[in-house]
């Protein structure tokens, strides 16, 4: 078992998560997906990627409690032996222009999409360097670059992992584990579908490519910097946004 390759994807059952366990899977890795709260999304997936031959297992998780991210790492390790690969990908969203914001909404999005990479971490990070190998993926955003309104809480953690992210690649610099980070812009999954279609228009209008990505675009970029060929790379944040960033 120490041949195959692990890696645990927070968030891997939906959205650009579930492209990514998919990605990672067909390339022959096996994935702990985790989840928080739809099970039957989760066991759709693993029933999906197992006949075609891949090799997934699904676990809930709230990435927000530091102990169910020391139990979620333990329970993978105990299971397949070792972890190779951290992709932080859960994330949630709670929108308020920052009058409106109450500081429960501000700390309920911190919570998750900054502590919980930070807990997440923690739980890897000694198993990571006694094995002298291993590649921290986060996934952040291009609102952490440009900002949003009604998204501060949001902007704020994402841009938080451009920090966590660089700080990580010099700290385990010289243990054989890189870090780096991935910036999706605005993606097709389902977190767009309640947008009505004027407003899609418009907010595809400001893509210099002129169009939305798509989640396996992103799970590429994940699916690279995991590989050998990444190996010089480390602290960086990959942007893949059709441009969007430099037309803010």
């Amino acid at each position: 078992m120490d041949d195959l390759k692990v890696a645990v994807v927070t968030g891997g059952t939906r959205g650009i998560g579930r492209a990514i366990t998919r990605e990672l899977c067909a390339d022959g890795i096996h994935v702990a997906a985790g989840y928080a709260r739809n099970a039957e999304a989760a066991e759709q997936l693993r029933a999906e990627v197992e006949a075609g031959g891949g090799s997934i297992s699904v676990h809930r998780s709230d990435v927000g409690t530091p102990d169910d991210c020391v139990r979620f790492v333990e329970e993978v390790i105990e299971r397949y032996g070792h972890l190779d690969y951290l992709i932080n990908n859960a994330g949630i969203n709670v929108d308020r222009t920052v009058r409106r914001m109450s500081v429960d909404e501000w700390h309920e999005v911190m919570r998750v999409n900054i502590s919980g990479c930070f807990y997440m971490v923690k739980a890897c990070i000694e198993h990571l360097i006694a094995r002298g190998s291993g590649r921290i993926v986060n996934i952040s955003s291009v609102i952490g670059q440009m900002g949003n309104i009604g998204q501060a809480n949001y902007a704020t953690a994402k841009s938080g992992l451009f920090g966590l992210t660089r700080t990580l690649g010099l700290e385990l610099a010289g243990k054989g584990i890189t870090a780096n980070c991935v910036a999706p812009g605005f993606i097709d999954t389902d977190m767009l579908a309640s947008v009505p279609a004027p407003v899609l228009e418009k907010l595809i209008a400001t893509i210099p490519l002129g169009r939305l990505g798509s989640p396996e675009e992103v799970a590429h970029a994940v699916l690279f910097l995991l590989s050998d060929r990444a190996g010089y790379i480390t602290g960086s944040v990959i942007s893949v946004n059709g441009g969007l960033e430099m037309s803010g």
